[in-house]
């Protein structure tokens, strides 16, 4: 018999996600904390007045997307892309016959 360990995110009585580690549990909950901050936010707007769904949805969204959010709002700089190290490749060096 296997013993599994299990991390269980839960909100409001309700499991969201179960995961087999405990930093992407906690990752996860965090991105359901700020979700839920978005929500409170975009509620202001009357742009979803009727659509409480579509709100949710857009909240989720921006939370996933926080890096990218963060850049479009100037609160974090974009990350310089790696350069690609490109290795000389290997010369077959043969004894040449200067004998001719």
């Amino acid at each position: 018999m296997a013993v599994i360990v299990k991390y269980v995110v839960e909100r409001n009585g309700e499991e969201k996600m179960t995961f087999t580690s405990k930093s992407e549990a906690d990752a996860y909950d965090k991105m359901l904390d700020m979700a839920d901050e978005m929500f409170t936010l975009l509620s202001e707007s009357e742009l979803f007045e009727e659509d409480e769904a579509k709100q949710e949805e857009l909240s989720l969204f921006l939370a996933q997307k926080r890096e990218e959010v963060l850049i479009a709002l100037g609160a974090k700089k974009k990350a310089a892309p790696k350069k690609k190290v490109v290795k000389p490749e290997a010369v077959d060096e043969q004894p040449q016959d200067d004998a001719a």
